[in-house]
C-alpha cells in the first residue's frame, strides 16, 4: 500500500445504529475506490449524553450533530455520516447533503425470544408483550 495515500476521516455517533450505517457508506465508497484509505472518527453528541429527559422536551436543533458538524467546519473528519431522521430541515451554512444510500426495506422486523422462534405474532400466546 502507498504511505502517501491520504486516510479519509469518516465522523460518526458512536451508537451501535450509527456505526453500522457509516460502515455501511465505508463499504459502498471502497467499492468504487478501492485505492482509498478509511478512518471512522466516533464522537458522542449532545442527543447522546442527555439520557434523564425526552429528547422533545430539551428543544435543542440538532441534537445528534451538532458536535460532528462542528469537527468538519474544523477539518477534524472530511465528512460524516448521519441518518436522515436526526438531520434538521435547514442545514447550517456551508453544509449540504452529498449523497443519500439507497434505502433498504422499511417494514419492521419482530425478533422474539429464542423459545418463540417458531411463532408468528398471531401465534403467540395470549397476554403476550410486544414493544
Amino acid at each position: 500500500m502507498n504511505e502517501n495515500i491520504k486516510t479519509i476521516k469518516v465522523g460518526s455517533r458512536k451508537s451501535e445504529l450509527a456505526l453500522i450505517q457509516t460502515r455501511f457508506v465505508i463499504e459502498k465508497l471502497s467499492q468504487v475506490y478501492p485505492d482509498k484509505k478509511f478512518e471512522i472518527v466516533t464522537m458522542s453528541t449532545t442527543g447522546d449524553k442527555i439520557l434523564d429527559k425526552a429528547l422533545p422536551k430539551i428543544g435543542e436543533k440538532s441534537l445528534f450533530t451538532k458536535e460532528l458538524e462542528i469537527a468538519l467546519e474544523q477539518n477534524c473528519v472530511d465528512f460524516v455520516v448521519h441518518s436522515l431522521k436526526d438531520l434538521p430541515t435547514t442545514l447550517p451554512e456551508g453544509m449540504a447533503i452529498g449523497a443519500i444510500c439507497k434505502r433498504e426495506d422499511p417494514r419492521d422486523a419482530v425478533i422474539c425470544h429464542p423459545k418463540y422462534k417458531d411463532k408468528t405474532l398471531s401465534t403467540l400466546p395470549k397476554g403476550s408483550v410486544i414493544g
